[in-house]
């Protein structure tokens, strides 16, 4: 069910970073799209193709792609607003109790967050909130009003003015649940590139927005690349990711749920192990095969654990540390002796989960970071979603007389080298007029 590798396998294989949108179309694909669009197109063209006839035609491209795409007939894209409460209240007992402890804790962790506006000298900056944010909600093979909450409330946390969500068509009720819970009810049951568009461009009934969020599949991932500059992004998010360094003193079948737990997300998801210890490799194996057995999902892990996970061995936790550096996980999961001490020796993950008990599904649901978190080797350079994503930094500069004629001397004679007069002039302008 699940392999184990030697290193340079390993490095060839599974541990190989492909771009984010670089990877082969099936065929099967491509035959859909050539069903749906009556012509050849690659996935990026047909997105390509919806984005346009959504920025020209509004609402009318909007009920067409969701007929066409999602076979749903709408006339009014807005959830009605009764539907929350009602979705609310429909909620078992302990399922709400869940999303509001979720939410609780997911607010007080951002609530944390600094923000940090200061002037001084003449100088500043100042955080304001960016004032319309779209977040997407995935809702294909799985509802995720998880990933409502882990948008909404960081957005709500930096005092966003109006968060607007889409979602795909006939909303599962726990998501409309948890907007309520947020105590937002703008959302649309829009889905896939045709989502995208109306958040980016606006239509007749959709607001159009200043940023998009949210993770979705590759067609609201391409329209996303595809809107980049008309609207800002948080991120383009490929397949999920969890990699586990784990020693001798780890607790295989805790290893293998954790594994499986990744794995049942996608067909595209990776989950790999990193060790030093045969044994645990070889009780891993094992566990992992003996509770696939009993798991609904275990169609979709089989395809990601034969595809892109893996257990690897590797010399020892220093070793580890480099090839998880190396990795750029989107989860990085320290199950050692002392997790602390290799993560000092690790600069990208998009989380760390320390310790056995600070497990990668916590983080998923009930921990308080946001999951919304950086993928394919992007954890070199981007961030878990945050307070941040959602607010500007505006600089000040409010001069004084007399530090302005200091700084105009430097500030023409670096013009004058750059052979831009009229910023010389402008600033020799003030040092001859000012008294």
């Amino acid at each position: 069910m699940i392999k184990i590798y030697d290193l340079p396998t390993a490095q060839n294989t599974i541990l190989k970073r492909r771009g984010l949108l670089q990877r082969a179309w099936p065929p099967r694909l491509l035959e859909a799209l050539q069903a749906t669009f009556g012509k050849p197109l690659t996935p990026p063209e047909a997105v390509a193709r919806i984005l346009d006839s959504v920025r020209t035609e509004g609402d009318a491209a909007l009920r067409r792609w969701t007929r066409t795409l999602d076979r749903v007939e709408l006339d009014d894209f807005r959830v009605p607003p009764a539907q929350f409460s009602r979705a609310l209240e429909s909620l078992p007992p302990t399922l709400r109790a869940a999303l509001e402890t979720a939410a609780a804790r997911v607010r007080a962790f951002h609530e944390k967050q600094p923000l940090p506006s200061w002037e001084a000298d003449g100088l500043g900056q100042r955080f304001s909130p960016i004032q319309r944010v779209g977040i997407y909600v995935p809702g294909g093979s799985a509802p995720l009003p998880s990933s409502l909450l882990m948008s909404v409330i960081p957005a709500q946390v930096a005092g966003v003015e109006r968060i607007v969500v889409c979602t795909p068509p006939n909303p599962h009720p726990a998501i409309l649940a948890a907007a309520a819970i947020c105590g937002i009810d703008e959302v649309y049951q829009l889905g896939g590139a045709q989502a995208i568009a109306a958040l980016a461009f606006g239509t007749e009934t959709v607001p159009r927005v200043d940023k998009i969020v949210g993770a979705g599949n590759l067609f609201v991932t391409l329209a996303k690349q595809q809107v980049f500059g008309t609207v800002g992004l948080d991120g383009l998010a490929g397949p999920t990711e969890t990699m586990i360094i784990a020693d001798s003193t780890a607790n295989p079948a805790w290893v293998a749920a954790d594994l499986l737990a990744q794995a049942e997300h996608d067909p595209l998801a990776s989950a790999i192990l990193l060790t030093p210890d045969r044994l645990l490799a070889e009780a891993v194996q094992a566990a992992v095969t003996d509770q696939t057995a009993r798991l609904s999902r275990r169609e979709i892990i089989a395809a990601a654990l034969e595809a892109n996970g893996g257990i690897v061995l590797v010399p020892d936790l220093a070793t580890a540390a480099r090839v998880a550096d190396d990795y750029a996980a989107e989860h990085l999961c320290l199950t050692v002796a002392d997790p602390r001490a290799l993560m000092a020796q690790i600069n990208n993950a998009g989380g760390f989960f320390l310790g056995e008990h600070s497990y990668e599904v916590l983080g998923d649901y009930v921990a308080g970071p946001s999951h919304v978190m950086p993928t394919g080797g992007t954890a070199r350079f981007a961030s878990p979603l945050n307070v941040l994503d959602f607010v500007k930094i505006n600089s000040i500069v409010a001069l004084d007389r007399e530090t302005a004629r200091t700084l105009s001397a430097v500030a023409a004679e670096i013009a004058r080298t750059e052979t831009l007069t009229a910023h010389a002039a402008a600033a020799e302008f003030r040092l001859e007029r000012t008294p």
